[in-house]
């Protein structure tokens, strides 16, 4: 029998009680009151998230992967942030994995009594063939989703870190996870709607995780995203204002040195700031494990 009585998730918020009576403007005026809830609750896990990201830099710069995993809302916001992290970070298809109950087709429609399975959970996490260098990061608001349980339990036997991003204190994945991030944000302020307060609070975790952890295995110098794919007109335009903004160069260098550097930005701001040929910054970047500035240090 689940008992939701004690989670504040699932709380009444006295200041809507009459949320079905108020004009627009008092209705989202209270929704942007509420919200200043989510950054102190970030705020005060940016220790945990920190040793987190940690896990992750390490894992993403060997063999590992870094895996989300969740049900509804929460698993939406998990394939999100790995949907978009090849083509802003370059980073290969797979190094970044959402898994949501009920599979990938459950993103847009939801597949019904999916989240209450732990066994799907671990079948999911052996099906993707999940190793002990690899990082789960579990995300649900109630902090008891038994998909994500399974998932995490499962991951704990295999030897990987387990991290969770949950919305209540004290919960059963805190158990199940090394680290839990608990973004306690208050009840919603439409009852149990945790797309809201709760939504916000663990899409800004996972941006962090997941920027603070490319950060640090080099796909940014300064903060230009040096690593961006360049598959539309707008992203080919932008590589060369990175480029640009790199090294000061004119866009008929930034344009002529990506055209040498097979369109790598990293590869032409190497070559342009040490004056060198596209390979010889190929092999730069390589022995700098990706860094720009690394790579451009080398004497």
């Amino acid at each position: 029998m689940i008992d939701l009585s004690n989670m504040v998730t699932e709380a009444r918020n006295p200041k809507t009680m009459n949320l079905d009576e108020m004009l627009p403007l008092d209705l989202i005026r209270i929704m942007n009151e509420e919200d200043k809830e989510v950054i102190q609750a970030v705020k005060s896990q940016l220790d945990k998230i920190a040793r987190i990201v940690e896990w992750c830099t390490k894992s993403l710069e060997g063999t590992g992967r870094l895996i989300y995993m969740g049900a509804g809302t929460s698993g939406r916001l998990g394939l999100l942030d790995a949907a978009e992290c090849p083509p802003t970070f370059g980073v290969e298809p797979g190094k970044v994995i959402g898994l949501i109950a009920g599979g990938e087709g459950a993103f847009i429609k939801a597949v019904e009594g999916a989240e209450d399975s732990e066994t799907l959970g671990e079948e999911d996490l052996r099906n993707i063939h999940l190793t002990a260098d690899d990082v789960v990061i579990g995300i649900a608001a109630s902090g008891r989703t038994p998909y994500v349980l399974g998932g995490l339990r499962y991951a704990g036997k295999t030897g990987c870190r387990t991290g969770a991003i949950v919305c209540n204190n004290g919960s059963a994945m805190a158990e199940a996870a090394e680290i839990t991030v608990e973004l306690v944000v208050g009840p919603e302020i439409l009852t149990g709607s945790t797309r809201l307060k709760a939504g916000t609070a663990e899409k800004m975790v996972c941006n962090m995780i997941s920027t603070a952890a490319m950060v640090g295995v080099g796909k940014a110098y300064q903060n230009l995203m040096v690593d961006v794919v360049q598959t539309n007109t707008k992203l080919i335009k932008r590589a060369e204002n990175i480029v640009m903004e790199a090294t000061g160069c004119s866009r008929n260098e930034a344009k002529e040195a990506l055209a040498c550097a097979d369109g790598h930005a990293k590869t032409a701001i190497v070559s342009i700031l040490s004056g060198c040929r596209a390979q010889e910054a190929r092999e730069k970047l390589a022995k700098a494990r990706g860094h720009v500035r690394y790579a451009i240090d080398q004497i």
